[in-house]
């Protein structure tokens, strides 16, 4: 028989007597690491932002011409006048919208690139109710929304059964859907939907309760483009939250992400998550798509996406799949969109220098060279 050492009962008697004491410690300790994987996080989105814009700067220094001017107009231009503020505050709505769409599907570990044709759809579905429904002045802004994400929702849906129910790569199946759904939103707007009366290829514009109210400064002056969208994308990514972090489906979702064959052995309906994750994130696709319509154009308009949905993919890379990261990154990424245009008029710069940040974005954070260095960084202190 062991014998064990003297000291063991008193040890075990005060264990014993302060069990409370060390769960609340235990809990305690498990905030404050989620805490600091949330600042850690955030810093990473702040410094892989800096560093790109460093190496953008070299890039321009090395071509010779005004680096220091070029990195003005891009880092001060956005915030120079009222319009350029609201143009920037508009470009987040929508990129903070179609980060949110691609990160919830990313969360169940699914590649889902069909944001272009959600975007699309929605904003048809949000122009023809605006343009030919009479509503009362609420209803008439609630309606659209809701047709938008309805059918943005739906659309998401096929590459989501696709994908769950019979195994199709959900790459190939979202990119040709884009192919396919943005020809018929071209054909449909040229041929049916565009305004007798109009020269330029457009639709007929909304109604004017149909309209996202425009946010305005301090003085009264209207934000140009910025709405309240605004705050009702700060309010979806905030749901978005709840709904991973909170929620059963959350749970089911971040746990097919995970580990699919054990969240299979644990109960879980695989292809049914699979399939909720695209049908929520081609809904907020669909929205994206409806503030385009609602809030910017007023409309329709050939190419009004504009390559966006694939800034969203961006956008949620730079937020690590984190809702409430997905917010502060389409600020910083919509920023430095307002910025790159500024310097392109400012300056003998291209935007091109963009097109470079977006890049090096793109590379730090897929190749996670960042986080690696800031958590070694971090184990060495904290062994120390």
């Amino acid at each position: 028989m062991t014998t064990l050492p003297r000291h063991a009962p008193d040890d075990h008697r005060a264990y014993a007597e302060t069990p409370p004491a060390t769960e609340q410690e235990g809990r305690r300790d498990f905030l404050t690491a989620r805490r600091r994987s949330a600042v850690v996080e955030l810093s990473m989105t702040v410094l892989t932002v800096v560093v790109a814009v460093l190496i953008a700067f070299l890039v321009v220094l090395a071509t010779g011409k005004d680096a220091s001017g070029a990195m003005d107009a891009l880092l001060t231009g956005p915030l120079d006048r009222t319009p350029r503020i609201g143009r920037w505050l508009a470009d987040a709505t929508t990129l903070a919208l179609l980060g949110l769409s691609v990160a919830l599907p990313f969360r169940a570990r699914q590649i889902s690139l069909g944001a272009e044709a959600q975007v699309y759809t929605g904003a048809l579905a949000a122009a023809l109710v605006a343009i030919n429904l009479h509503l009362p002045p609420v209803v008439a802004v609630l309606v659209p929304l809701a047709a938008a994400a309805l059918v943005g929702g739906a659309l998401g849906a096929v590459p989501g059964v696709m994908k769950a129910r019979l195994g199709a790569n959900e790459i190939v199946a979202t990119l040709m859907l884009n192919a396919v759904v943005v020809r018929v939103f071209d054909w449909l707007l040229t041929d049916h939907l565009k305004a007798p009366s109009s020269a330029a290829v457009q639709s007929a514009p909304i109604r004017p309760d149909s309209a996202l109210p425009l946010l305005t400064n301090a003085f009264g002056v209207p934000l140009d483009q910025a709405n309240v969208g605004l705050f009702g994308m700060l309010a979806i990514a905030a749901a978005v939250w709840f709904l991973l972090a909170r929620t059963p489906l959350g749970y089911r979702i971040r746990m097919t992400g995970s580990n699919p064959s054990f969240a299979r052995y644990g109960g879980i309906d695989v292809p049914r998550t699979i399939e909720w994750s695209f049908v929520l994130g081609g809904a907020l696709a669909g929205l994206a798509g409806a503030h385009l319509v609602l809030g910017i154009y007023g409309g329709l308009q050939p190419d009004m996406a504009g390559g966006l949905a694939f800034e969203g993919i961006v956008v949620a890379l730079l937020a690590r799949n984190n809702p409430i990261a997905v917010v502060g990154a389409a600020l910083l990424y919509s920023y430095l969109r307002v910025g790159g245009d500024v310097m392109e008029q400012q300056t003998d710069v291209g935007s091109e220098t963009v097109i470079i940040i977006q890049a090096v974005i793109v590379l730090l954070v897929t190749a996670r060279a960042l986080p690696d260095l800031v958590k070694r960084y971090l184990a060495r202190k904290g062994a120390r």
